[in-house]
């Protein structure tokens, strides 16, 4: 074994065990709570090796290193779009994503369901494409989402498209605030949404430093990068 992959493979343990202990500790079974491995920065001979870890997930936040990334990696992995997402970059997204967590609009709904229908129609896809809403926990609109009050009709706009199969909820804690408390925000919002939409069940939440946060109050998905792979380097333009 290589020793960036002995590396990966002590921190994907040391990752797992955190969750199987969130999950105990909210009497959870541990197989209700998916791992994204982020990756962004990263190579793809590192998500190469993640998924010969038995990793399947791969979360990214730039469309323009996630599309040579995903080409590259043989494995068969599931790609997350997880960053903020601009609407002339749906259809290069729609090109390597299985799922894109941090739709926040109808407008970039709508951009990503024209892209999809071009794709199925080109016959390069076959599928719709899953989507996440994001949701603003903090009102910030320097940090993307959408405002908890402004879910109800996004989550019908999203739903109306034959495109688009809406899964649930994104969200990030907000800067300095208590996480735990944010969570129990996002965890109220998604029983509202799913009264209405009930296939809408998924909660992406909780990264490295606050995912024990995140699974007590319902996550369904915890989005690791640096507990697995290390600090990151910057981005290249």
């Amino acid at each position: 074994m290589t020793s960036r992959k002995a590396e990966l493979a002590e921190n994907l343990a040391e990752v797992e065990e955190r969750i199987a202990a969130a999950c105990r500790a909210a009497g959870r079974a541990r197989d209700e709570v998916k791992l994204i491995a982020i990756t962004k920065t990263f190579p793809a001979s590192d998500v190469a090796l993640l998924a010969e870890l038995g990793v399947t997930d791969v979360g990214e936040n730039r469309d323009q290193e996630a599309g040579p990334k995903a080409a590259e990696v043989a494995a068969r992995l599931r790609w997350h779009m997880v960053g903020r997402l601009q609407r002339n970059k749906a259809r290069s997204v729609v090109g390597w994503a299985h799922e894109v967590q941090s739709v926040d609009s109808a407008r970039l709904a709508d951009a990503l369901a024209k892209a999809v229908h071009t794709e199925r129609y080109s016959g390069k896809r076959e599928e719709p494409l899953d989507v996440l809403i994001q949701a603003s926990l903090d009102d910030d609109p320097g940090r993307g989402g959408c405002p908890l009050a402004e879910l109800p009709a996004l989550a019908d706009h999203i739903a109306q498209s034959g495109e688009l199969r809406l899964r649930g909820l994104m969200a990030v804690a907000p800067l300095g605030a208590d996480p735990a408390a944010a969570f129990e925000r996002l965890a109220r919002a998604g029983e509202s949404l799913r009264k209405d939409h009930p296939n809408a069940a998924d909660v992406s939440a909780g990264m490295s430093h606050d995912l024990e946060q995140a699974i007590t109050h319902g996550s369904t998905s915890v989005r690791v990068g640096t507990a697995l792979l290390g600090g990151r380097g910057l981005a290249s333009p």
